[in-house]
């Protein structure tokens, strides 16, 4: 089994107005690269991820009812992106295939695959175009993830 270094953006306290880069943190952790016997998680390499309006919202302390999807400091950014499948115990996803959904600000990630929304069928076009006109619809910045 593998184990290699996982970049990952964590939030390192809720944000109040705009957010601003000290607002996150960079760190490495290892990840190992093998699903866990009998699992039906998907294991991705993270290509490339949307920074979306929405998630500054995701950044504020909660306030009232607490929003199940608000971001908890110290942990992953979370948000939409494409992906490559490394390993999968799930029927519908197989390895190098591409795919599209909600994942974490990390280099690689261990996710259900009810967070995958869908295949990506057509590389005839850059994989960015995911993360704005053929993903969300919101305007988008893009970013590659950790170069």
């Amino acid at each position: 089994m593998a184990q290699v270094r996982n970049k990952q953006v964590l939030l390192r306290d809720h944000v109040t107005g705009f957010p601003k880069e000290s607002d996150m943190n960079i760190v490495e952790s290892t990840i190992t690269l093998k699903l866990p016997q009998g699992s039906n998680h998907v294991l991705l390499k993270n290509l490339y991820l949307s920074c979306d309006p929405y998630m500054r919202n995701l950044m504020s302390k909660p306030e009232g009812s607490p929003n199940s999807r608000a971001y908890t400091p110290g942990s992953p950014l979370t948000g939409y992106g494409v992906s490559k499948v490394l390993e999968s115990g799930h029927p519908n996803y197989k390895e190098g295939d591409l795919v599209w959904g909600f994942t974490n600000w990390e280099e690689y990630s261990l996710l259900s695959s009810a967070q995958i929304l869908f295949k990506i069928e057509h590389t005839d076009v850059p994989l960015t175009y995911y993360t704005g006109i053929l993903g969300m619809c919101s305007v988008i910045s893009t970013y590659t993830v950790f170069e």
